[in-house]
């Protein structure tokens, strides 16, 4: 059983916005701190930022209204605490506290992957989409369910009756949608509005990585400071994040669909 929502439902809208201010970060400095917080829903987007680049207000509001339409952005932008900077001083060091797990994904929930981006594709609208065994449960808005019965006969579709969704009449923070996102490896570590210092980052795309590779499940933990985790340099976990990150297009292209 495996929940995917797409990447116009609100919570994945907040995940891009953080996501693209990430990328302003990254295109200034090649390792900024930073960590994004965004709420969004009803006309309003509040974002709140911590990081040690200053990023410009009007190219962060011009990528909030490019992803959420016209929205009223509300920006807090403050240093990253002086403390947590110097972890960083003397290398590449885990830049958090965590315990992480990667599982292999099961057939059915790369089925639903698939099935969902079909989905999108027809429908770039606030959709989620669920697949229990045999039952395929589509949520789709903005969408005629007559038609959506006729691409997938058999699915329980809208079962409430048709509906519009979005951040007109739904509220999107980030990181609540990890399970749709990660699957079986969801730990409490979000993966997105951070920069690749961060654990919740660097060590939850690794673990999930290993697991693929393997077929095994891989559980990790890390403290602060740390220099190694699980046994390789965190220079090398983060290296491989960032490899992982330009592969799918940068952190906002990551934040549309997660690790799968």
């Amino acid at each position: 059983m495996i929940e995917k929502v797409n990447p116009a439902h609100p919570d994945k809208i907040a995940d891009r916005i953080a996501g693209a201010i990430v990328d302003l970060a990254y295109a200034q400095e090649e390792n900024p701190r930073i960590a994004v917080e965004v709420l969004i829903g009803h006309g309003m987007c509040h974002v709140i930022i911590e990081s040690s680049v200053e990023l410009s207000l009007t190219e962060m509001d011009a990528a909030i209204q490019r992803i959420a339409g016209d929205v009223t952005s509300h920006i807090v932008q403050v240093p990253q605490d002086a403390h947590l900077a110097e972890n960083q001083a003397g290398g590449v060091r885990c830049g958090d506290n965590g315990i992480f797990r990667g599982v292999p994904l099961t057939e059915e929930q790369r089925t639903v992957s698939r099935m969902a981006r079909e989905i999108y594709s027809r429908y770039p609208t606030d959709g989620k989409y669920i697949l229990d065994d045999d039952r395929f449960i589509i949520c789709q808005s903005n969408a005629e369910s007559v038609d959506l019965h006729s691409f997938y006969p058999g699915a329980d579709v809208n079962p409430l009756g048709d509906w519009t969704g979005g951040t007109g009449v739904d509220t999107g923070a980030t990181n609540r949608k990890l399970g749709s996102d990660m699957a079986d490896s969801v730990t409490g570590g979000g993966l997105h509005g951070k920069d690749l210092s961060k654990a919740d980052v660097s060590v939850n795309i690794h673990a999930f990585l290993k697991a693929q590779r393997t077929g095994k499940n891989v559980e990790l933990c890390c403290a602060i400071g740390d220099d190694t985790v699980g046994g390789l340099p965190y220079e090398a976990i983060v290296a491989e994040a960032r490899a992982y990150i330009r592969s799918v297009g940068g952190f906002e292209k990551f934040a549309e669909w997660g690790l799968f």
